[in-house]
């Protein structure tokens, strides 16, 4: 995927007030509408013009953008850093008349950025936006459920049409069990109506930060666990570190490295639903021979055991 340089696109620098940018995009949408303009590249850059305006006249966009910082290229290969937009407040949509490029989409296709979030209007009344964004939380929290403050910012335009933040803060309840790219409905908390109209709601899409440990599927956990050829060959009772807390696990007589065990029902649990499991993938672990003894146990070792596992290559 191509990155787009809305700022070069538009032909204005990065700290462009908002009356800065409307006036590039009206002299440079007269020059390149298709219908009368004689450029051969005409209707491409008029939707390519279309494009970096949505965004850039928009100040949660752009301060989403900008984010993705300076140093990227018109055209250059690009992929939107993990979390990237994480902690901005959206609101708004730009339509389902409008199609725009991957890259816009991959950017804020998903972000709530559709006709439902226009304001609904009925006899002189309106609903407020409903809002969006993408709050980060660890493992534990998910898996215990909590009580967390977030600082959401909301960027908007000042009197002199410069792109500035506020803050704003918010307690969320988050519900035990939650899984990565779950909603939690706030509701009443997206942008104010209008006439008496019920205010928007504000969804927050929860991303599960990385964890040292564990990585996630789903409800599922998994963990790399290491163990020495001795508890491999041998078997042996170890304790495994869970959400929950250590509990043993029999690793059996000749396990392989990269074989995977089950503790059923230690995974995710929410309220209603099947708990996930946590999967254990044994990697077994060779000791360094740092000794002249350690050495001479190898050397025993090879000489009461001969084994060969490249047998199966021919080798």
């Amino acid at each position: 995927m191509d990155f787009k340089d809305y700022y070069a696109l538009m032909g204005v620098d990065r700290n462009a007030t908002q009356d800065d940018i409307k006036r590039a995009y009206r002299k440079l949408a007269r020059k390149y509408h298709p219908d009368v303009s004689k450029e051969p590249d005409a209707e491409q850059r008029f939707k390519e013009l279309g494009e970096a305006y949505e965004v850039l006249k928009d100040p949660e966009k752009r301060a989403a953008y900008d984010q993705l910082g300076s140093n990227w290229k018109q055209g250059q290969e690009f992929r939107p850093p993990p979390g990237w937009d994480t902690g901005f407040e959206f609101g708004g949509g730009h339509g389902d008349d409008q199609r725009f490029s991957d890259f816009f989409e991959t950017l804020f296709g998903q972000r709530g950025f559709d006709s439902a979030g226009f304001t609904r209007r009925h006899a002189g009344h309106a609903h407020g936006e409903d809002h969006h964004a993408r709050v980060e939380i660890g493992l534990e929290d998910a898996f215990n459920g909590s009580t967390m403050a977030f600082q959401l910012r909301v960027p908007e335009y000042d009197a002199s049409g410069r792109l500035s933040n506020r803050t704003r803060s918010i307690q969320v309840r988050i519900p035990k069990g939650v899984t990565d790219g779950k909603r939690i409905r706030l509701a009443g908390q997206g942008a104010p109506g209008i006439g008496g109209g019920r205010n928007g709601d504000l969804y927050l899409e929860v991303a599960l930060r990385p964890h040292p440990l564990y990585s996630v599927d789903g409800r599922d956990i998994h963990l790399t666990l290491p163990i020495t050829p001795w508890e491999a060959a041998l078997g042996a009772r170890i304790a495994v570190p869970t959400l929950a807390g250590r509990v043993e696990m029999t690793v059996p007589e000749g396990a392989r490295s990269g074989q995977r065990l089950r503790l059923k029902g230690r995974g995710l649990a929410a309220a209603g639903k099947t708990p996930g499991d946590q999967f254990v993938t044994l990697q077994i672990a060779t000791p360094k021979a740092e000794t002249e003894a350690h050495k001479a146990l190898y050397r025993q070792m090879a000489e009461a055991m001969p084994f060969n596992p490249r047998s199966h290559l021919g080798g």
